[in-house]
């Protein structure tokens, strides 16, 4: 059984804001969270798309042409829990919480993160067209290649506003190189993304992340990408509690579009008690004109 201090709940609690502030591109992609919808993996949810309207010329003599709010939806397939299953002696259960985070918590919740960043950054370098392929037509000039994005995302009528460029390790670094790169003066809403930030330069803030890059651990198989934020979405829903542990041996924590589930329990196969942490989502896209890769000529 869990210790009094070192909670289950008491790990979601800690753990869920570890999370929060560890992730970065689920931070800035559109998202769908329901907190009071259960669901299991392999279930699909409807995800609504922003509306969209059309202004006319309005003409006194007809009056006014009421429209209906065109909005499509989009299915997502809840298909992937990410799971850190970390065996725990009863000593590091006895642990102050500050201490159990640095050994165990903390560096969970930092590959859960990676999880979910890499599987949006597989997304979204796959649905980038190849004309947002060329954005830098080999200059391997950040400036150029952001500038390039830009225009791709206006002509494609995306709005000006939550426009952002994810950039890989050595693409940083070419654009921390870049004098017209401006030093951002906005820190993000997260530690993850004020610690990532890089800059802003062409209406776009800049981050860092490591999930995109060229080595065979990458995701992204990109320098980076840029994009507005409906351009996918990523949904999160809460587990069920499983049946076969006693209450206070499993919770589910919520916060801010994201959810763990974490269960406290004892492997009679291993011999060992084990803390399971868990988060189920999806990820699909929903404005696929939204995506611009971007080549810093890294991967060359």
């Amino acid at each position: 059984m869990p210790n009094t201090f070192i909670t289950p709940t008491v790990i979601a609690k800690t753990g869920i804001a570890h999370l929060y502030n560890t992730i970065v591109l689920a931070g800035l992609v559109w998202r769908d969270f329901d907190g009071d919808f259960a669901q299991k993996v392999g279930n699909a949810v409807n995800v609504r798309k922003p509306a969209s309207f059309t202004a006319e010329t309005f003409d006194r003599s007809a009056g006014a042409t009421t429209q209906e709010a065109t909005e499509d939806d989009v299915t997502i397939t809840l298909d992937t829990i990410a799971n850190v299953t970390a065996a725990v002696t009863d000593e590091e259960m006895t642990l102050e919480i500050e201490n159990f985070s640095e050994q165990i918590l903390t560096p969970a919740m930092e590959a859960i993160a990676q999880k979910v960043d890499g599987d949006l950054a597989e997304l979204l370098v796959d649905t980038a067209t190849s004309e947002g392929a060329l954005a830098s037509q080999g200059a391997g000039v950040a400036s150029d290649a952001i500038r390039a994005a830009r225009t791709t995302l206006s002509r494609n009528l995306l709005p000006t506003g939550d426009r952002n460029a994810v950039l890989s390790p050595e693409a940083t670094g070419e654009a921390l190189g870049d004098p017209l790169f401006v030093t951002a003066n906005q820190s993000g809403s997260t530690d993850a993304l004020r610690e990532a930030i890089v800059g802003r330069a062409f209406g776009m803030a800049t981050w860092e992340s490591q999930v995109f890059g060229h080595g065979a651990g990458d995701r992204g198989q990109a320098d980076g990408v840029a994009f507005h934020k409906s351009a996918v979405t990523l949904a999160v829903r809460p587990l069920d509690t499983p049946k076969g542990v006693a209450p206070n041996q499993a919770t589910v924590e919520n916060y801010k579009g994201l959810s763990l589930r974490v269960v406290y329990d004892y492997n009679s196969n291993k011999k060992q008690d084990e803390v399971s942490i868990d988060l189920l989502y999806g990820v699909d896209v929903t404005r696929a004109e939204g995506v611009v890769e971007l080549d810093f000529g890294q991967g060359s």
